[in-house]
């Protein structure tokens, strides 16, 4: 069971409280991750990642393990923590501004 933990906002969106739990064993990389994120929870299409090119969207993070992986390409494998659902799989709004 891989384990997400998601910013406010997205999890009202989604209606959730708490961490997001999928129980998909094929799961190896931030994309599939990413994919069955989406198909559980259809209202977070776009939120996430832009529609058609499936880029992450511009202040949104992703962190696993105390490393920020929002830079990794999405084919790269998740976490062996991430994996195994001893660590969460994070995802934030990152902040700008002066």
């Amino acid at each position: 069971m891989i384990r997400v933990v998601l910013p406010a906002h997205l999890r009202d969106l989604a209606a959730v409280r708490g961490e997001v739990h999928l129980d998909v064993a094929h799961l190896t990389t931030q994309g599939q991750l990413l994919d069955a994120l989406e198909a559980a929870y259809p209202v977070l299409r776009g939120t996430i990642r832009e529609h058609g090119t499936l880029r992450r969207r511009p202040f949104v993070r992703f962190f696993a393990c105390q490393e920020d992986l929002s830079h990794d390409p999405p084919d790269s494998p998740l976490p062996d923590a991430v994996l195994s659902g001893s660590e969460p799989f994070v995802i934030l709004g990152a902040m700008a501004g002066g």
